[in-house]
């Protein structure tokens, strides 16, 4: 079953920023709090485009920006096997976010990396489901965005979500096709979150030597 109405817009989560992030950042479950200072518990997420001429312009607007996005609550829960299709981080960025029936939580940009075309979620599609463009057949990895099949050339770059308390899912940064998750997030905490950045062991930062001996 897919869930493809948007929540209207509601305010971001309460708390300490930092708190929040290292105790629910979910998402993809190969990646955890070992690869960056295992403060994230889990990622997901993004965008991508392929056609050369159309790419260059959406790449550079969704998931490009060195500045942290405004967080958007995707959905108030999201059950194995469910989508939910939003906007983020502007207003004309698709994106999906999926619970995989693991319990993981996935979240990506909706737009294919060949030809730009929607990008689909089959629940039914193998133990995990998948990622699917109709317009060439390309088929791309749910756990983690990788292609699979057909002839997009690039994975999906990722939305990174959180899952609150109370079973909410929020939008909180993003990731360019192929990027290391440590360097979406330094890229977009550097400057607004820079307590998150120490914790991350960002370049430039007091946690930087911390996360080499790590």
């Amino acid at each position: 079953m897919s869930v493809t109405q948007q929540p209207a817009p509601a305010p971001g989560p309460d708390g300490d920023a930092a708190e929040q992030l290292r105790d629910r950042i979910s998402a993809d479950s190969l990646t955890t709090r070992r690869d960056y200072l295992r403060i994230v518990a889990t990622v997901s997420g993004g965008l991508a485009i392929g056609g050369v001429g159309v790419a260059a312009g959406i790449l550079d607007r969704h998931g490009d920006s060195e500045k942290l996005p405004k967080s958007k609550k995707v959905a108030d829960q999201l059950a194995p096997g469910e989508s939910m299709a939003f906007r983020f981080p502007g207003d004309e960025d698709r994106a999906l976010a999926v619970r995989l029936w693991d319990g993981s939580l996935v979240g990506y940009s909706a737009i294919c990396t060949h030809l730009a075309c929607a990008v689909l979620w089959r629940e039914d599609r193998g133990p995990e489901g998948e990622l699917y463009c109709p317009c060439h057949e390309g088929v791309f990895d749910a756990r983690t965005g990788e292609v699979a099949a057909g002839p997009p050339p690039r994975p999906l770059p990722k939305v990174f979500l959180t899952e609150e308390t109370d079973g909410s899912i929020w939008a909180v940064a993003t990731a360019r096709s192929g990027e290391p998750t440590q360097e979406a997030l330094c890229r977009q905490f550097g400057e607004s979150r820079p307590e998150l950045a120490r914790t991350l062991g960002c370049p430039g930062t007091d946690g930087d030597t911390e996360s080499a001996r790590t």
